[in-house]
């Protein structure tokens, strides 16, 4: 009886320090920065809720909202840390499925403004699957490109990534949603960089993309996707129009100063002159109600979360893992460059929101899934550096 009760304990401290071994590689840094991020997402919601005297714990508001997805959200991260990561590699062409059949689920039943369709609502919420489906689609990239180590030399690699990208990319255009598809773009272009393509060929991809441009300006998109690209060039040229949004973004981020007017107290924000000020436009509102030094401390944080997700990427034992953190990264920084250059004026506005703080269910639980993701990775694959 001793000796099987010794045994028994042998094994249970064995299986204990096995799975502390496994949960000490937990990234909290990165887990860190990310809760930080949500949460000035939460803040910015409860501001704009609150902004002119409003309550923002009323029924319906963007805060309340904000919170149910933020719990959402911590669970999806959870389920995704405790998920092996190792059979998204076995089930990623149905993965692949899966995200055209959303795409083409949020075309035929979904709804949005001025005649698009974006969002498919169930049970009361509404989910944007084009988010979902720049994950899905750099698992997909990631499973294709890993197992393609040392082979992207040759044309005919790179070309197979680009097929594999070409009809989401094209679904999501025709939503039409020319932000999102741009940022399918920046995910695959960031994972074949990253991957060590061939630079010859991905120069010769990249002009070939550039001497389309005429083209696609003409036939492809539409006539107010031309104006909103062109109004940063000379916004006070059409202010009643194109220029409008960009111009009181201007105004917000510059009245803000370097310590900001307080939460709640920004004028562009109580008086609704700024629109979309809760989702594209949210980065003007900060600016204008933490100034400067806010905006810059939420940068740092992005820049922070980017590091370690690299870390955790270039870590990897496995090259699925280091393809999937080069993918994540690449969409969280084109994310974050694309949507604060069109706030301050220096680049087209898009409609590409802010990752973790523009409001919206879909990009935060999708960012808590790929940042689970990588966390699976992590501990399956490596120790943790503080």
């Amino acid at each position: 009886m001793g000796l099987a009760s010794a045994r028994a304990a042998t094994v249970g401290d064995w299986a204990n320090s096995k799975v502390g071994a496994v949960w000490r590689a937990f990234d909290l840094q990165l887990a860190t920065y990310a809760a930080l991020l949500a949460g000035l997402g939460l803040v910015m919601a409860y501001s704009n809720s609150a902004s002119g005297g409003n309550d923002a714990f009323a029924a319906g508001s963007v805060f309340l909202r904000g919170l149910l997805w933020a719990a959402i959200a911590l669970v999806v991260f959870v389920f995704a840390t405790s998920f092996d990561y190792h059979w998204l590699k076995t089930f990623a062409w149905p993965l692949y499925l899966a995200q055209l059949g959303l795409l083409l689920v949020t075309l035929g039943v979904g709804t949005g403004v001025g005649g698009s369709s974006r969002w498919v609502t169930i049970l009361g919420l509404q989910f944007q699957f084009s988010e979902i489906a720049k994950i899905l689609m750099i698992v997909v990239l990631a499973n294709y490109l890993g197992a393609r180590k040392g082979r992207l030399d040759s044309l005919r690699s790179i070309l197979g990534a680009c097929v594999l990208v070409g009809p989401p990319l094209l679904l999501v255009l025709l939503q039409p949603d020319l932000g999102t598809s741009l940022v399918f773009a920046a995910i695959l272009a960031g994972m074949l960089f990253m991957s060590g393509a061939s630079l010859r060929w991905l120069g010769i991809l990249a002009g070939a993309a550039i001497a389309s441009m005429p083209f696609i300006w003409t036939y492809v998109l539409r006539d107010y996707q031309r104006g909103r690209l062109t109004a940063f060039l000379d916004p006070l040229g059409d202010l009643q129009g194109a220029g409008y949004q960009l111009y009181q973004a201007q105004i917000a981020v510059g009245s803000g100063g370097w310590f900001g007017k307080g939460l709640t107290n920004g004028t562009q924000n109580a008086l609704d002159f700024l629109p979309v000020q809760n989702t594209d436009f949210v980065f003007a509102i900060l600016a204008e109600e933490l100034g400067f030094i806010g905006a810059i401390v939420v940068v740092g944080l992005f820049v922070a979360l980017l590091w370690r997700v690299l870390v955790a990427a270039w870590g990897s034992r496995d090259p699925f893992g280091t393809m999937f953190g080069c993918g994540l990264a690449a969409m969280i920084l084109f994310q974050l460059v694309v949507n604060v250059g069109m706030v301050i004026g220096i680049m087209p506005i898009t409609g590409i929101p802010l990752p973790f703080v523009t409001h919206g269910g879909a990009s935060l639980i999708s960012l808590a899934g790929g940042l689970g993701i990588m966390e699976s990775i992590r501990i399956r694959q490596g120790r943790a550096e503080w």
